[in-house]
């Protein structure tokens, strides 16, 4: 039986949240999500966002926190995510800039375990979550498996992203194998079977999901998050098919 409980990645509702967050919140709760990860906090006190979710039921997965806010105002995110009840602080994207060779992954790596320290003295966990960009090759390796490698396993966990992973022309699978033990979060996203493989729902794609549940759950992954980067369908419908496909492999 499944334990990795199912969250959905609020940037797939980013434009419905922006302008009616609390009937967003709604929405995804009366769809049947039990959890969010936040992409951003909606300039709402986290007192206010708290209450917002609590009075849904709805718990917290993690949230993206751009870069430059991790490295000048820590603290403060810091703080602001233990008042909302979040252990996961991701790092969402890293400019070109900081990503043109190996030694800016290096650099990375070094930064993201500053940070990592401050999270773990907090009692929380730092993770990275990639695209597909992370996988073109620095001295013959990709630059997510430099970053990972050149990173204290213990400071900088992964948001695997496994759409993202086979975009890069790798496969999922392996890299869930590779960071087992430093992967506690799942991005589950479909490709769809066209020229462009394009996004899709959960389930309505080409990607093999019970293998790559399997390696997920040998890898210690501690939650499952259903995220659609663009929607071709309404969002709130294409949520809704991601988990009822998931409700139907018995991951609900």
């Amino acid at each position: 039986m499944n334990t990795i409980p199912v969250a959905l990645q609020m940037y797939t509702v980013r434009n419905e949240a922006s302008e009616d967050l609390a009937g967003t919140l709604a929405q995804v709760s009366k769809i049947g999500y039990t959890a969010v990860e936040l992409a951003g906090t909606y300039n709402k006190p986290a007192s206010d966002l708290a209450s917002m979710l609590n009075g849904l039921g709805l718990a917290v997965a993690g949230c993206h926190v751009n870069l430059n806010e991790l490295e000048t105002n820590l603290a403060a995110s810091l703080d602001y995510n233990e008042a909302i009840g979040n252990k996961y602080i991701v790092c969402p994207w890293i400019g070109e800039e900081r990503r043109r060779t190996a030694d800016d992954y290096r650099a990375l790596a070094a930064t993201f375990e500053r940070i990592g320290d401050a999270c773990n003295a907090r009692g929380l966990t730092f993770c990275y979550h990639n695209h597909a960009f992370e996988f073109d090759l620095f001295e013959g390796k990709p630059g997510l498996d430099i970053l990972f490698e050149s990173a204290d396993a213990g400071k900088v966990h992964s948001e695997l992203d496994v759409y993202w992973v086979a975009k890069g022309g790798k496969d999922p699978v392996e890299y869930l194998r590779k960071l087992a033990g430093r992967v506690p979060l799942v991005h589950l996203k479909d490709m769809a079977q066209d020229e462009a493989g394009s996004f899709a729902e959960v389930g309505e794609g080409v990607l093999d999901f019970q293998a790559m549940f399997s390696a997920a759950e040998e890898a210690g992954a501690e939650w499952y998050i259903v995220e659609q980067d663009t929607c071709a369908r309404p969002p709130f419908e294409s949520i809704e098919i991601s988990l009822r496909n998931l409700r139907a492999w018995g991951k609900v």
